[in-house]
């Protein structure tokens, strides 16, 4: 990454940049230099621009152009203590550009995210972090999320000891097979035994369930066992804000047993905020693509599939009156101004994500940021997305008008019953299917079947048109 001379003088107009950093630096290396570097190896890179001086005037910063003494011997100092094994825990490559503006020698130095996080000088105390256009001392809580980051992307593929075939949720377990029976016919994990079909798909290995395996299918006593931390949150709030709620929440989801539960769950409660039109494809492999709830859904996948689930930080859904917020434990693993610009694909928990992917439920690369964006074409409301060390947030604005339909008692009891959302999706596929065939597939009792399809009536999402032997359903 290399910056022109055109680009450091567009950068030094008075704007504040979070990875852009002057310094006088006459005649050495300051020392508020290192603490900028490590700011910029543990958040996602930045430039370091020596002979520059910041004055603060009208709490605006104006840059004023000093140059530098011998050029050649502080771009010497600077890099080597850098790629040396002294000042800081590991090497630091960086790229150095030298500029002659107005007969003065400005050297700019760009440091890049590392891959090794936490990066600190001499002791893990002198962690720095970027908030803003400042370095700031990182927390003991934010050190110890970098040093849950350096199993990126591995976590979830680790073993569980202890665990066995037992602690899975059949419930779960058997549902999650139908729905890839039903939405992933050709799959031909389909037609393998149910222990055959663990092993395959990354749920289990050497006879032990995999970190992903059990917080995807597990029952919720194994998973806290070995995660005592483990929760995804789900709350309705009166207001457009936490702070001029009305009341706390006026519908909070209650714990699941496991993220598969979550996901249904939740998805579940979003389809009824969000006017959108359910209209299945021929195939019925993709009944919401390019609708509203898409998005909605895409970002829900991204938020389970890269938590940070052994973090404080609990991910957590907000639903407020004129918008919906995503927020995750865990950072993005890169800079935010790439997403959506090429193929990123480094989830935090890939086991977790492949699980989704094997369900027709996720982007088959990267972050399906281009999916989630897409909801400003379809809404003209805006998506922000945030990040941080410990964690990260989509929103999305809701249209001020939507016809969004609320919730009522005999919803908050369907939440209840993460089958639903199966049935739901089942019937939008196959507006004929009969109540037997449903139970079949779903690996439920005709009795179950008839209480959820009980349960969708009353609540005003499914009717049926015509006679019980002829007839069929539809979808409202």
């Amino acid at each position: 990454m290399m910056m022109t001379k055109q680009e450091l003088l567009s950068r030094l107009n008075g704007v504040e940049w979070n990875d852009f950093e002057v310094k006088e630096a006459k005649n050495e290396v300051p020392k508020t230099a290192w603490e900028t570097v490590s700011a910029f190896s543990n958040s996602y890179g930045g430039w370091i621009v020596f002979g520059v001086k910041e004055r603060r005037t009208g709490g605006k910063s104006i840059y004023e152009i000093q140059g530098v003494d011998f050029p050649e011997k502080l771009e010497q100092d600077f890099v080597t203590v850098l790629r040396s094994n002294g000042k800081f825990n590991q090497r630091i490559s960086v790229q150095a550009a030298k500029f002659d503006i107005e007969g003065k020698i400005v050297l700019a130095f760009y440091i890049p995210m590392s891959e090794y996080k936490p990066v600190y000088i001499s002791v893990p105390s002198n962690t720095y972090i970027r908030i803003g256009s400042g370095d700031q001392r990182a927390t003991e809580f934010e050190i110890r999320a970098m040093q849950r980051d350096q199993a990126f992307g591995k976590k979830s593929n680790e073993v569980v000891f202890g665990s066995s075939y037992d602690d899975i949720n059949q419930g779960s377990f058997q549902d999650y097979r139908a729905y890839l029976r039903a939405f992933n016919p050709d799959l031909s994990y389909n037609t393998l035994l149910d222990t055959e079909f663990a092993v395959k798909t990354g749920i289990m290995l050497n006879g032990l369930l995999t970190v992903g395996g059990l917080l995807m299918f597990g029952n919720i006593e194994a998973i806290l066992r070995s995660n005592p931390d483990f929760l995804i949150d789900y709350i309705e709030i009166p207001g457009t804000s936490i702070h001029d709620a009305k009341t706390r929440y006026t519908f909070r989801i209650q714990e699941q047993e496991n993220i598969w539960e979550y996901y249904k769950v939740i998805l579940h409660r979003l389809r009824t905020r969000i006017d959108n039109p359910y209209t299945p494809r021929p195939d019925g492999i993709a009944p919401d693509d390019n609708t509203r709830l898409y998005c909605i859904r895409e970002a829900l996948v991204n938020m389970l599939a890269h938590a940070d689930y052994f973090s404080e930080i609990h991910s957590t859904v907000r639903v407020f009156d004129t918008s919906i917020h995503l927020q995750n434990a865990g950072s993005f693993p890169v800079n935010l101004n790439i997403l959506g610009q090429a193929i990123v694909s480094q989830p935090r928990n890939p086991n977790i994500l492949r699980f989704f992917k094997l369900a027709r439920l996720s982007e088959n690369g990267g972050y399906g940021i281009d999916k989630i964006l897409n909801w400003k074409n379809l809404t003209d409301c805006a998506v922000t997305i945030d990040s941080d060390i410990t964690k990260s947030e989509i929103r999305f604005e809701l249209p001020i008008n939507v016809n969004q339909r609320q919730s009522t008692s005999n919803d908050v009891n369907d939440v209840d019953k993460p089958l639903s959302e199966l049935v739901l999706t089942l019937i939008g596929v196959d507006s004929h299917i009969s109540i037997a065939e449903i139970a079949q597939t779903t690996n439920q009792s005709k009795s179950t079947i008839d209480r959820i399809i009980s349960i969708l009536k009353k609540s005003g999402r499914l009717i049926r048109v015509g006679s019980a032997r002829s007839g069929k359903w539809k979808l409202l």
